[in-house]
């Protein structure tokens, strides 16, 4: 199957109140993933700042470049993991619920503005990002989408059709979501033939029960490990040769043109 890549989803702790706090998690977790040889981290969504946390966005927010960013990208740096992660990130007037990736190097590899803001608390806060991208680490091509962003196929799909192996996925998904976790989104993989992992909070934060069940999902539909409701940590081995194997097994990509072609 080819080259292991080496996955780990951190499911943090949605009680943590400050951001000096959920960056002290970060410390306390690094030597265990460091020491599984881990080559990417993912972390929740709005990991940086908290989620359910009104008002105090605004002044949570942060350059991608800012104080936080610089200090994950040292922690990358220091462990030698890739780290990967949600922010609230300020430009000028704007805020966009954000995730961006520092290698182990601690530089920057990619990032991702969330396109789909939900009614309620995100639409009254986070201006719509434009657009998808892709970064290559270790071999791999690898798109970001933004909890509510892969819960339409044809995101997925569009990333999937740019090339992307593996679908990073952080979300804050509550307590009341959970077929959203054990149903919608791993099948998000197994339709294009592609590897997804799935980061949420735990526990509750300022009143909002958080699902957690974290998961990461291969190609084949196949669950390689999956979080319960507490704060955790889920590993897994991403197989470099399964994505081809599967779009190959089912074309969906390829035939998807021939499809539309039959029905207009």
């Amino acid at each position: 199957m080819g080259d292991l890549f080496r996955l780990a989803v951190g499911q943090s702790p949605a009680e943590l109140a400050t951001p000096e706090a959920r960056l002290e998690w970060l410390r306390d977790v690094l030597p265990e993933v460091a020491s599984k040889q881990t080559d990417l981290l993912l972390l929740p969504e709005l990991f940086a700042t908290g989620y359910n946390i009104g008002d105090q966005i605004a002044a949570q927010a942060e350059p991608a470049d800012g104080q936080t960013g610089q200090t994950i990208a040292a922690l990358a740096k220091a462990y030698g993991v890739a780290i990967h992660y949600g922010f609230a990130e300020a430009v000028g007037e704007d805020i966009f619920n954000t995730a961006q990736c520092f290698g182990p190097d601690g530089a920057r590899l990619g990032g991702h503005r969330k396109l789909a803001i939900p009614p309620g608390f995100e639409a009254d806060h986070f201006k719509h990002g434009e657009g998808c991208s892709l970064f290559s680490y270790r071999g791999l091509q690898i798109a970001t989408l933004i909890c509510y962003d892969a819960e339409f196929p044809e995101t997925t799909r569009h990333v999937a059709a740019m090339g992307a192996e593996l679908i990073l996925v952080p979300t804050a998904l509550g307590a009341q979501w959970g077929w959203v976790s054990h149903t919608m989104i791993p099948t998000r993989a197994y339709e294009n033939g592609v590897f997804l992992a799935y980061a949420n909070s735990a526990g509750i934060e300022n009143g909002m029960h958080f699902l957690g069940q974290s998961f990461i999902a291969a190609p084949n539909g196949e669950e390689l490990a999956r979080a319960g409701s507490s704060p955790e940590l889920i590993y897994a081995a991403v197989e470099h040769g399964r994505v081809a194997e599967a779009q190959s097994r089912l074309p969906y990509l390829t035939d998807l043109k021939m499809l539309k072609a039959a029905i207009c």
